[in-house]
């Protein structure tokens, strides 16, 4: 069948298949045996359709005779459980005799095949930390810890300081015996998890950097990638994008509508298109990701997936929307996953362009239709935005070890904040906290706990509007609460200070006749105005540019200050009508209709479009020219 695929993907109107990534078991079937036969036709039939190839390194997925020669190379879980072998992902990053493997299998694959014309790109492993794996708490994790800590703190004196472990009599007299902080009693030292998480984060960066550095030395001028996963903050993504020529993501609005924190109304009102700020907001995270800006989507979801509580079809028209607002954001390739519907195991009910049977499944006419607006919209623009989000991976960190209040979920906060956003018509980067920030109009950040040096000396160079939010400065790089209280530095560009923090159960709420701060509630001393005041209380102070909400605010004082702030710096808004997003780019305008009735989109371009109509259908898009 192979042949007769790579023709059919072709004359869809693909030009990049990815393949490899869970193949070591057909790579390797024993040890030390290599089995390229089978491989060796694949890239062939693939390249003699003229497909460019990402190929995998197959790390996620090590066979079982591996699992048996070291059965201590499986991660553990929290409860002190093995993750075992019989499906994917059961490695734990600190054990060497796995690096060792990783290493040894990604060199053979490199240089059997890195100088392959057709071989244009690497993906590394496969979506690293899914199904909650980036923290392990094996024997060899818990070595890995103690010498991380011994390299950081250098005297068990100095860690015993920074923690705070005189609290509890947590004291420790040697490197030797700290544990990680799984099975405690009750909630183990928020510092300890926190050096913990920082830990497990570089572990996934440096096992990423050694495959990095194999296929660089045997595939020169090929771009290296990962395959990021979506509302995931497990490890810090940029910190290991600097490592990639291009950072990837795998793009599911349907099953990540479903499977977090949004609003049933929600779910149903998007069902079979997704939320429309989900797709989005991760195409401008990942843009963030790799300091080149290079970006793309390795997994589109073309149909049911098999995974979420519930798996709709998405709305006739989405897979092409999807693909197309990937390009309006910037990605250099929209991959799909998958080419055929596998018939067996545990990804059967997940669809592909093709059927089981190999019929065409719904999508491949809408691929077909994407790819023909692609050929006449030609290479990828770079985006233009004037507002940028600040996201910080620790930052969710420290939100979740602790969160003083359980609706205080990071992605959440920072999702509405990229939503409020894009309900007013604006584009918007995502970027961290490193991330140079004089070049625009409005600086966003919705939270940002432990301020990095000179961040606070960035946002004072800012010539526009900044909004800061709540608990932003409220701890020191140890966890523990700043000497002179939160928000720490930010005092030098708002004079506040927090004397209290209070959270709120879903019916409690601050605010005024059309606004409310819910979840998250500060008493704030100040010399600033204060700008929003409820019932009981100022929630909002501003001072020159710079506002600080000491809150959870809602969208309708969302909207309020995005308002006044767009005014400040002299940014049009263009209020959205619901299911309704815009994307410019530097030559053209996009317009993405998630709703599931047509809308008029008059005026959001000028002249006739040049793909699309200004009635735009259901899960319709339309395209004009910028003049």
């Amino acid at each position: 069948m192979w042949a007769d695929d790579a023709r059919r993907m072709r004359e869809i109107g693909l030009s990049l298949v990815r393949i490899g990534e869970f193949a070591w078991s057909r790579i390797e079937p024993e040890p030390g045996h290599f089995d390229w036969d089978w491989l060796d036709r694949a890239i062939e039939t693939l390249a003699s359709e003229g497909l460019s190839i990402v190929l995998c390194t197959p790390t996620a997925t090590p066979p079982k005779w591996l699992v048996d020669q070291m059965p201590d190379m499986v991660a553990v879980d929290k409860h002190g459980r093995p993750r075992g072998f019989g499906s994917r992902r059961h490695y734990c990053f600190s054990h060497l005799g796995y690096r060792a493997e990783s290493r040894r299998i990604s060199t053979a694959l490199a240089e059997r095949y890195g100088r392959h014309p057709s071989i244009t790109g690497w993906q590394t492993d496969n979506e690293f930390g899914c199904h909650d794996t980036v923290l392990s708490f094996s024997d060899s994790a818990a070595a890995g810890f103690r010498i991380w800590l011994q390299e950081k703190y250098r005297t068990i004196e100095a860690l015993n300081e920074a923690w705070g472990n005189v609290f509890w009599s947590m004291e420790y007299r040697s490197f030797d015996e700290v544990d990680p902080p799984n099975l405690t009693v009750t909630e183990a030292n928020p510092a300890h998890w926190l050096d913990y998480r920082r830990f497990a984060s570089d572990e996934v960066v440096s096992f990423n950097r050694e495959q990095v550095d194999i296929l660089r030395a045997h595939s020169p001028e090929r771009d290296i990638t990962h395959n990021f996963m979506g509302f995931f903050t497990d490890f810090d993504h940029h910190a290991l994008g600097r490592d990639l020529d291009v950072a990837a993501w795998d793009s599911y609005p349907l099953g990540f509508l479903e499977q977090f924190w949004f609003a049933e109304t929600t779910k149903c009102d998007y069902a079979r298109q997704g939320h429309p700020d989900i797709a989005a907001f991760h195409h401008d995270l990942y843009r963030g990701a790799a300091p080149s800006g290079r970006w793309a989507v390795m997994e589109q979801q073309p149909g049911p997936v098999n995974w979420a509580r519930f798996n709709p079809a998405p709305l006739n028209g989405m897979v092409a929307l999807w693909t197309l607002e990937a390009y309006a954001h910037g990605a250099e390739f929209v991959s799909y996953f998958r080419w055929r519907q596998a018939p067996f195991a545990q990804e059967q009910m997940h669809a592909g362009l093709l059927r089981p049977d190999s019929t065409e499944a719904e999508a491949a006419s809408e691929a077909r239709e994407a790819a023909d607006a692609l050929k006449r919209l030609g290479e990828a623009e770079a985006p233009v935005a004037p507002a940028a989000i600040v996201f910080a991976y620790e930052a969710a960190w420290v939100c979740n070890i602790q969160p003083q209040g359980e609706t205080f979920n990071y992605l959440e906060l920072v999702f509405d904040w990229y939503s409020a956003l894009r309900r007013k018509g604006l584009d918007v980067d995502i970027v961290s906290p490193d991330a140079d920030l004089s070049a625009y109009e409005m600086v966003f950040v919705p939270t940002l706990p432990i301020l990095p040096d000179g961040f606070v000396e960035k946002l004072a160079a800012i010539k526009g509007p900044v909004l800061i939010g709540p608990r932003t400065g409220s701890k020191t790089e140890s966890f523990s609460i700043p000497q002179d209280l939160a928000p720490g530095r930010v005092r030098d560009l708002i004079p506040v200070t927090v004397t209290r923090v209070e959270s709120l159960r879903p019916a409690i709420e601050e605010g005024g006749e059309d606004w409310s701060v819910i979840r998250w509630c500060e008493d704030v001393q100040t010399r600033a105005k204060a700008e929003f005041s409820g019932r009981r209380k100022a929630v909002v102070f501003n001072r020159d540019r710079v506002r600080y909400v000491a809150g959870w605010p809602d969208q309708g004082l969302l909207d309020k200050l995005i308002t006044k702030m767009a005014k400040e710096a002299r940014v049009e808004l263009i209020p959205m009508k619901k299911g309704l997003r815009l994307r410019r780019t530097a030559n053209h305008i996009f317009a993405f209709n998630y709703s599931d009735a047509a809308l008029n989109a008059a005026g959001l371009g000028s002249g006739a479009p040049v793909i699309g109509e200004t009635i735009i259908p259901a899960a319709g898009f339309t395209v004009w020219r910028r003049r």
